[in-house]
């Protein structure tokens, strides 16, 4: 749902004149340098980027879901660097708050959260629970007013800048899987926090991930999301559901990047006395390329205005989460095919975004778990 056409379609120009002009020069520096330089993180604070999704009353820009896959896109028109900074603030590191926190715990985080003063962390997977997230073995235990949290997270996206963290713990070691499951926020500076080391990583230089440790921190119980034990598991699911949601968005937009690329460079590249673009074969992968983005396109419309109409739209989403994300795959892949041996060097960008999409089937749910999902669901759906 567009709540307002002409509001949207000025921010989504204002989004994107600062990808193209700002960010995009910026591409193989954040990539030399492995950081965001902090005048552009300050711009995205000024700009609101920080609280896109995050509601009104709390200062942010409330985007509905339909208005949020838009923006996604036109993020996806730089490197993922850039809206990782910006993404979990928008997403899994504020939508556990959104969705179940109290109303003490939104007025206290939120407003913060958009107006990017702090930003947020979401400590869900583990050495030995990563897919199979009702695993987790980091325990919270209930001492007078606090809970007592020890164990290691992995692979934690913007944990070397987060001011806090929304961590699931098991606070009922008697009660397996999900149901013992609970969600913390969580202060970074607390003690008994440790950070491991940057992870060095196939892509996505500019954004930083590591190793999150708990040793006995204390957490007031009052930051227990939602005030009741048991819930946090539940609260991931539907903090994922959104996220994959979005993922599939920035897919979308990531491959359509690489597609103009294509076109450009095929058009302006002679082979045989002619541009590429005049022959049939590089005229054959443009076209399945944009016959797939558009394709995506549709699924991921289709299925942010379910949510927005409050419909059913899991298995929608796990459909936009492996499509997507498996598309900008096969794209990027032709996108190097095109390019030749240009593509196989730094100097195009175009060998930096094979490997950073290549992220996008693995987190927030694999390939395979989203595979999982959409059968298990249609075999519920049919009552087998």
């Amino acid at each position: 749902m567009i709540r307002d056409q002409e509001s949207h379609k000025a921010l989504l120009e204002a989004l994107g004149r600062y990808v193209n002009e700002r960010l995009r020069p910026l591409e193989d520096q954040v990539a030399e340098d492995d950081n965001i330089p902090d005048e552009v993180v300050q711009e995205m604070r000024e700009m609101g980027l920080f609280g896109l999704t995050i509601p009104e009353e709390y200062g942010g820009l409330g985007l509905t879901m339909e208005e949020e896959v838009h923006a996604a896109m036109t993020l996806g028109g730089t490197s993922p660097a850039f809206r990782s900074l910006i993404g979990t603030n928008n997403g899994i590191g504020s939508s556990a708050l959104i969705f179940d926190g109290s109303d003490e715990q939104r007025q206290r985080y939120l407003p913060k959260l958009a107006s990017g003063e702090a930003i947020a962390s979401f400590c869900l997977t583990e050495p030995d629970a990563g897919s199979d997230s009702a695993a987790l073995k980091t325990r919270a235990r209930k001492e007078g007013d606090q809970y007592i949290l020890n164990g290691n997270k992995r692979f934690i996206t913007n944990a070397p800048r987060a001011d806090f963290f929304t961590v699931l713990a098991r606070t009922d070691p008697d009660q397996p899987g999900a149901r013992g499951i609970s969600a913390f926020i969580v202060d970074a500076k607390s003690p008994g926090i440790s950070l491991g080391a940057k992870d060095k990583k196939m892509g996505h230089a500019g954004s930083h991930t590591c190793d999150v440790n708990f040793d006995d921190v204390a957490v007031p119980a009052e930051n227990l999301i939602g005030g009741v034990e048991g819930k946090g598991f539940y609260t991931a699911m539907k903090v994922l559901d959104r996220g994959r949601l979005h993922i599939a968005a920035l897919s979308v937009g990531i491959a359509q990047r690489l597609l103009d690329d294509s076109v450009r460079f095929a058009s302006e590249r002679q082979q045989f006395g002619k541009p590429i673009a005049e022959h049939q074969m590089i005229q054959a992968m443009l076209a399945d390329c944009k016959t797939e983005i558009y394709a995506g396109q549709a699924m991921v419309l289709d299925c942010a205005r379910k949510r927005d109409d409050a419909l059913p739209h899991s298995t929608e989403a796990a459909c936009c989460k492996l499509f997507c994300t498996e598309m900008v795959g096969r794209v990027a892949d032709k996108a190097v095919q095109i390019h030749g041996g240009s593509g196989y060097i730094s100097d195009y960008g175009v060998e930096r975004f094979y490997r950073d999409v290549r992220l996008f089937r693995l987190y927030e749910g694999t390939s395979q778990i989203q595979q999982m999902v959409i059968a298990r669901n249609l075999v519920k759906e049919a009552g087998i």
